[in-house]
């Protein structure tokens, strides 16, 4: 997936200022020389949020499905949706860190950065609103109670994750740590 879209930050000398908390050649500095936090704009966030919502659903859905499909009790379900939602919101971010050329060790690292944190919130919100929704864990396939808690809790997840990812952006962290490698 490319990661370009996440580069909305201002430049400065044909470089992007990714708001680390390490003082940079390029980037704003105060008057003693220290980097200083420039923040992340909504877009920004919001570009990151969806980047992770995408893979998250994905894997979610699926998991979702196969353990709808099969019968499977809602513990056994639910951890294979969020098992599979981790799986593909970090295998987004691998691929395109392992096409900037990273290594597989160090992609994997990059993607834990980058991704753990958005993806957590994102599950602990969706799947608390699928949980919370009665009978929406019963619910089958052909029923619209099933789609519509889990596609109304990835929209309050998005909304929820959003400026948690705005917020670690502006200070280097999360999806900041993929701008290195564009």
């Amino acid at each position: 997936m490319d990661h370009s879209a996440h580069h909305t930050g201002s430049a400065h000398a044909g470089h992007e200022n990714h708001g680390s908390d390490h003082a940079h050649d390029h980037g704003a500095h105060d008057r003693h020389g220290h980097a200083q936090h420039t923040g992340a704009s909504w877009g920004m966030a919001a570009k990151a949020t969806l980047h992770c919502l995408t893979g998250c659903a994905i894997g979610e859905i699926l998991g979702m499905v196969i353990g709808t499909a099969l019968l499977w009790g809602n513990v056994e379900t639910m951890i294979l949706a969020i098992t599979l939602a981790f799986l593909f919101g970090y295998s987004f971010t691998l691929i395109a860190v392992r096409r900037a050329g990273l290594d597989f060790t160090s992609a994997v690292k990059v993607a834990l950065a980058a991704d753990t944190v958005s993806i957590a919130v994102m599950e602990l919100v969706d799947n608390g609103i699928i949980a919370l929704t009665p009978g929406a864990m019963d619910a089958h396939l052909s029923d619209g109670l099933f789609w519509g808690a889990l596609l109304g809790g990835f929209a309050v997840a998005f909304l929820i994750t959003t400026p948690v990812n705005k917020w670690m952006i502006g200070r280097g962290k999360g999806h900041a740590v993929v701008h290195a490698y564009h």
